[in-house]
């Protein structure tokens, strides 16, 4: 950490912030940073297995196991090393652009039991969606980048899918 005015320049490394404190990434070249974004999107879906009694579906998935819709809120984590010239990790902008290409214009007011071809013969759990999600965010990303996947299906329910 360097102290410094704000039109203070340093010679081992590049200013990434001005202000009093001002880090160097020669000094910080070991750290790896992660923004999350959000989106949302509204969907429906029915938890229930044809292979299944009526009286069993409802004992396993309660009221899942009749029609019903969500409000959902994805957050996805990316992280990588900060790009000197912009001081981003990723542009936000080109990480909105991969969520909604790859997840959200799929799902959104769609049935995720019927209507999203990349979910047919998924029970859309939101353990499963978040796994389905990740596949389909990594994919429009390139590998090593996503951190982290997490889908809130209500105030009370949320599943997260994490790189190791």
């Amino acid at each position: 950490m360097k102290v410094g005015g704000a039109g203070r320049r340093h010679t081992n490394g590049v200013r990434i912030a001005q202000g009093r404190w001002e880090f160097t990434l020669k000094k910080l070249e070991h750290l790896t940073v992660g923004i999350t974004r959000r989106a949302t999107f509204a969907a429906a879906h029915v938890l229930r297995r044809h292979d299944w009694s009526e009286e069993r579906n409802r004992e396993v998935f309660g009221g899942c196991a009749g029609e019903h819709g969500h409000n959902y809120t994805l957050e996805v984590t990316v992280s990588g090393p900060v790009d000197p010239p912009t001081g981003m990790v990723l542009n936000l902008k080109d990480l909105d652009r991969v969520l909604r290409d790859a997840v959200i214009e799929h799902v959104d007011h769609k049935h995720l039991n019927r209507d999203v071809a990349f979910l047919e013969g998924v029970m859309p759990t939101a353990e499963n969606l978040a796994l389905a999600f990740w596949r389909e965010i990594e994919a429009g990303l390139g590998a090593g980048r996503l951190r982290k996947v997490r889908l809130v299906e209500s105030e009370n329910n949320a599943a997260e899918v994490t790189a190791e």
